[in-house]
């Protein structure tokens, strides 16, 4: 019961994280750059936790060592600005179809990355089967019957950059988790994700205006994506990852797609095809293979 629990909080970050791709995308339209929107969720994300953990006794400003602390800042600018920076920087050189397809692959070359570190962690052949499964249905998925791939390369590159990060996010969350709360981890990332974006600012000065980013509709879904997407998300998906280890956790980002898909019909009116349901399919199936322990 307490594993179905773990799993069903994975699922349940990813199918919010699916979401995100509507709300930012509400956000880029009413005038807010990738690196605006990056930055404001996760301060929004970073004061919270402050405010909620800082008066706790068992409260910590850094790691035990310093190698731990590099660990974390390896964190945050894996699993923060770095990731973000690229994949949605990605989307202004290729497709959206191309960035989709290459980044929700990202657990392909987890499970490889991590298999390589961590013989614990290593796939056996009906999971290898499942995850390759999985990573068929999200190519269904996002390519919609239309199968064919207008190459860009430094966009794709940026985009399969952007998969790496989330490769190598997952890989430095396993000693991380084994050693700290996931709450000191997860402060940790918003921090280093945030101080690594100032070198970014640097080069490109732009800051949104106060009207635009008070203005209701977009503070809303700020709040939404500080406050769910990224406070509560990050905090699931980092107690996840301790309890069923990287690869299982990484697995259910197979499925981000599916419920990008399913917003997007919800909010925006988008139509559900046959592709769409064969390819959920394939996922759904994947994911249980997968997950399957070795007897």
């Amino acid at each position: 019961m307490n594993k179905l629990v773990y799993h069903l909080v994975a699922f349940w970050v990813v199918a919010v994280w699916g979401t995100t791709f509507i709300f930012t995308k509400l956000l880029l339209m009413a005038g807010l750059t990738a690196a605006h929107i990056f930055v404001l969720r996760f301060i929004i994300a970073y004061v919270l936790l402050l405010i909620y953990f800082l008066p706790k006794k068992t409260f910590r400003w850094f790691a035990s060592s310093w190698k731990d602390e590099l660990t974390m800042m390896g964190l945050g600018i894996t699993g923060g600005s770095m990731y973000f920076l690229t994949e949605n920087s990605a989307m202004n050189y290729t497709t959206t179809t191309n960035t989709a397809l290459i980044v929700c692959l990202s657990p392909l070359f987890a499970t490889a990355l991590i298999s390589v570190f961590y013989r614990s962690q290593r796939l056996h052949g009906i999971q290898i089967v499942g995850t390759l499964m999985a990573a068929l249905g999200v190519s269904v998925v996002v390519l919609n019957g239309h199968f064919v791939l207008h190459l860009s390369p430094l966009g794709d590159t940026l985009a399969f950059c952007a998969c790496l990060c989330w490769a190598f996010y997952s890989l430095l969350m396993i000693p991380a988790s084994q050693r700290y709360r996931t709450s000191f981890i997860t402060r940790k990332v918003f921090f280093y994700g945030l101080l690594s974006m100032i070198p970014y600012f640097i080069l490109f000065p732009d800051f949104p205006s106060p009207s635009l980013v008070f203005r209701p509709d977009v503070l809303a879904n700020l709040l939404f994506l500080g406050c769910v997407a990224s406070m509560l998300c990050f905090l699931a998906w980092n107690w996840a990852i301790k309890k069923i280890g990287a690869v299982a956790a990484t697995n259910y980002v197979y499925f981000n797609p599916v419920t990008t898909v399913l917003f997007a019909w919800l909010i925006l009116s988008e139509r559900i095809t046959l592709y769409f349901t064969i390819g959920t399919i394939l996922i759904l199936t994947g994911m249980f293979l997968s997950n399957k322990v070795k007897k």
